[in-house]
């Protein structure tokens, strides 16, 4: 009778296409409007006997990946108006939850000088005028990771201008080494940790010291949140295999054991970026992983050729103990210049779950894409 309370429940208010199992029920449906092409996915992990009479309290993050808002180095490649960047169509579905979370893959200064060799092929640099962060907060970004490749493009200087542009407009920067941020969000403790695979980021590929920050966090938290930049990059990178990657000759990392490494030693929720392309999702010990949010913008910066131009805006709603409840995929589709634009084909959902099925074929999740 409980598999077919749980089936008719969710029929009846999101019409959805689900799987039930002997101890959990994982679903996830698309919305009823097809116009809005989001995906939703839904995740009933409550016993019957666990009811409380209380109103359950959640916690709503929507997350995107891979940020450049245009360039001034080594070239101009700035836009002429800031609002071109984020269309009315996109901000809107941004707004609505607890915490707004995007990768922010470039540097907020005015520092002259690169770290970088541009004149080499395939070295790139990123800098934006430290005014951008304004831009930001104005869509309402509460948290944004510095934990990547690009956040030491102009040195220390850089770095250490990006964290203060981000915090100087109230956008929690995370991602320095042995850092962990926290924040009160609707009387939850929520710790955020970023990660990735250089020196100057908690390294992706010393697990044992990520363990002991997620520990640490945990002490202090409620809730926590990690953002992951690891793994290869482009349209060959877009399966998770339990394995190290590499890029031009680079340890990336292995995001599989890392992610669920980090769920092992107390972490909530896992949000990847870094392949410039969407990868699987999966729910672990019940708590939610996206292995790669891909490209969000990257206003002439990014190629948005085949899969690298197909981005989302992912929500999950966790529980109390931070367990994956509901949440959603839009599906989003970069034009040439880098800009996102609502999907109508719904094409990131359709292949999210096309890499959930074949990555992880054992899964309890489910995408009605």
């Amino acid at each position: 009778m409980r598999k077919n309370f749980v089936n008719n429940y969710f029929m009846n208010f999101v019409g959805v296409v689900g799987l039930s199992l002997s101890s959990t029920s994982l679903y996830i449906a698309r919305t009823p409007t097809s116009q809005t092409t989001q995906t939703n996915l839904q995740s009933h992990i409550k016993s019957q006997e666990n009811k409380s009479q209380k109103t359950p309290s959640y916690l709503t993050i929507k997350a995107v990946g891979d940020i450049v808002a245009g360039t001034n180095y080594p070239d101009y490649r700035l836009p002429a108006n800031l609002n071109q960047l984020l269309p009315n169509s996109v901000r809107n579905l941004l707004q609505g939850s607890d915490i707004l979370f995007g990768n922010y893959e470039s540097t907020l200064t005015n520092h002259p000088h690169s770290s970088k060799d541009v004149s080499k092929g395939m070295v790139f640099a990123f800098r934006s005028p430290p005014e951008y962060a304004k831009f930001f907060s104005q869509v309402n970004f509460d948290v944004m990771s510095v934990a990547n490749n690009h956040a030491m493009d102009f040195g220390f200087v850089g770095f250490q201008d990006t964290i203060k542009n981000l915090n100087s407009v109230g956008i929690k920067a995370v991602g320095a080494k042995n850092q962990i941020v926290y924040s009160q969000v609707k009387d939850t403790p929520v710790a955020w940790i970023g990660f990735c695979f250089y020196d100057y980021c908690n390294k992706v590929q010393d697990i044992a010291k990520a363990q002991a920050l997620v520990k640490q966090a945990r002490q202090n938290a409620k809730i926590v949140i990690i953002s992951m930049h690891v793994g290869a990059e482009g349209q060959d990178a877009l399966n998770v295999r339990n394995k190290t990657e590499f890029f031009y000759g680079e340890n990336r990392g292995n995001s599989l054991q890392f992610a669920r490494a980090m769920v092992d030693s107390g972490a909530d929720l896992i949000l990847g970026h870094g392949p410039h392309v969407p990868r699987a999702v999966e729910v672990y010990k019940g708590k939610l992983i996206a292995y790669s949010l891909g490209n969000f913008l990257g206003y002439k910066t990014f190629s948005t050729r085949g899969d690298k131009g197909k981005s989302m805006i992912l929500e999950a709603k966790l529980n109390q103990d931070g367990d994956f409840v509901s949440g959603k995929i839009t599906s989003i589709q970069l034009d040439k210049q880098g800009i996102p634009q609502v999907d109508k084909y719904n094409q990131t959902s359709k292949l999210v779950n096309l890499l959930t099925k074949n990555n992880f074929p054992n899964g309890k999740l489910m995408i009605n894409a």
